[in-house]
């Protein structure tokens, strides 16, 4: 994508702070920090930039986020992006060593820290005081430029094995826009609560880029809110919006159910939100949940929304905007048939590149075309079903058999209250398709297994089911279930 306009990803955030100075921004609900108005959030973002400015640094430099669940990390995000600098946030849940690969990967001007925050020590380490104090700067002028320009990194969750630094670009952020209705139905008079962390992507972009873009009010719980106490705290606080990624919408309704009569819908990302919650939610708050299907090298692009609700068992259509295919045997598929997602690059949300890895950026792209390794079916209608990553989908008898398929089958049975399902070697050439679920007490397994082969084709039945304690997930909700199948032995 090319634009001629010179652009800057921050003032476009923060584009109706001025119409909107005495309007409250972010209020951090359930704590005794004072709410910032857009007002305090512009004053706060420019004058970060100019303190990030003052330590010397140029346009381009990368700047490192080792920052806590607090305010801190979208004021430094913003701050960086305003005065032309490349923020890199990164999970609070790193451990050093993790830390210091980026480090090396990144080689950024300066790493902005909390003290609660793993990271080795550095000469270039700002600490959050001094950050803090950046605020009362001298508000600085926006950093304007070529919106093709690097804007900020974010690293991929690891689940194709290795975490990569994603680079994208300013002009990132107005494919977002394209989730305001295609996904949200965010209106400027929404008050947006998102149950996650300051310092996660889906928080920064869906709680709080997107709210405060359209001039919306963004709500974020204090940090170690209890996800029972969440929807006391939806309905304290006027919440029109609930974000929240799957596993939370679970653990919220095992607390009392307040009447909620500002709600309209809750967001849910992250990994397929199991039926039996979807509807346990919206029996308990007689609201819908909409889910969006993305990734980190482009954030959501397919979703149902308030205007046209997913089809039940569908991941809904590709958001109005979007250019988004099916892929087969290197072509276009037909429209029902199956084949890899891919995205157009003229997206505006697509990612530049893989941090100085050409090649592999390259690999990932089919012509004009970002293949996103996810494999979908969709109907005449553009309706798209998610059937999993490339190389989760199993084989059976020479079917392919898509994990995602089972494991919705697998959920709906009573007492299971999650799954995972995987294909296992158990000869040097044979292999079965395997489940692995969780659930509060014992289930029936001959009464599971009859359910089974009532509801799914006899080739995609497990041979094998296997109750565990945990579900292995990655810190963004994510089943891992690579590593499930890499690294299971058996039972003890």
């Amino acid at each position: 994508m090319t634009m001629t306009t010179k652009f800057n990803l921050a003032a476009h955030v923060l584009s109706q702070a001025d119409h909107l100075a005495d309007k409250i921004a972010l209020d951090v609900v359930g704590s005794n920090e004072a709410p910032l108005t857009f007002s305090d959030l512009k004053t706060a973002v420019l004058g970060t930039a100019t303190g990030l400015r003052d330590l010397g640094l140029s346009p381009g430099d990368r700047v490192l986020l080792r920052l806590g669940n607090t305010p801190d990390f979208p004021l430094a995000y913003l701050g960086a992006l305003a005065a032309g600098f490349v923020p890199a946030p990164t999970s609070a849940a790193l451990t050093e060593p993790e830390v210091s690969n980026i480090i090396k990967e990144l080689n950024p001007a300066v790493i902005l820290r909390a003290s609660n925050v793993a990271c080795p020590q550095d000469k270039r380490i700002v600490q959050s005081d001094a950050l803090q104090s950046m605020r009362t700067c001298t508000p600085s002028d926006w950093h304007m430029g070529d919106p093709d320009r690097p804007g900020y990194i974010i690293y991929t969750s690891g689940t194709s094995g290795v975490a990569r630094a994603v680079v994208h670009a300013h002009r990132a952020i107005l494919a977002r826009q394209m989730m305001f209705d295609g996904w949200y139905g965010l209106r400027q008079q929404d008050r947006v609560l998102h149950a996650g962390a300051f310092n996660w992507t889906y928080t920064l972009g869906t709680g709080l880029m997107d709210p405060w873009t359209i001039g919306a009010t963004a709500l974020i719980p204090a940090p170690n809110t209890p996800a029972p106490d969440l929807l006391n705290l939806v309905a304290e606080h006027k919440a029109t919006i609930f974000a929240a990624a799957p596993g939370v919408y679970r653990q919220a309704l095992r607390g009392p159910i307040p009447a909620l009569p500002n709600l309209r819908h809750g967001l849910s990302a992250g990994e397929k939100l199991p039926e039996v919650t979807r509807q346990s939610w919206q029996d308990a708050t007689h609201t819908p949940v909409f889910e969006a299907f993305g990734m980190s090298e482009i954030s959501t692009f397919i979703s149902g929304n308030p205007t046209e609700p997913a089809l039940p068992g569908t991941l809904g259509r590709p958001q109005p905007g979007r250019r988004v295919t099916l892929i087969s045997d290197t072509k276009p598929a037909d429209t029902t048939t199956t084949g890899v997602i891919a995205v157009h690059k003229s997206d505006p949300g697509l990612f530049l590149e893989y941090l100085d890895q050409p090649e592999e950026t390259g690999r990932r792209f089919d012509g004009d075309w970002f293949m996103t390794g996810d494999v979908g079916q969709a109907d005449e209608d553009g309706n798209i079903t998610y059937l999993g990553r490339s190389d989760d989908m199993m084989n059976a008898g020479g079917f392919r058999v898509s994990p995602i398929e089972v494991e919705r089958v697998l959920n709906e049975f009573d007492g299971i209250t999650g799954s995972i399902v995987v294909e296992l070697p158990i000869k040097s050439a044979a292999s079965i398709i395997a489940a692995f679920y969780t659930s509060a007490s014992p289930v029936d397994e001959h009464a599971l297994n009859d359910y089974l082969h009532i509801n799914l084709a006899r080739y995609k039945c497990p041979r094998q089911l296997t109750r565990i304690e945990t579900l292995p997930t990655g810190a963004n909700g994510k089943l891992l279930r690579r590593q499930l199948r890499d690294t299971w032995k058996g039972p003890n």
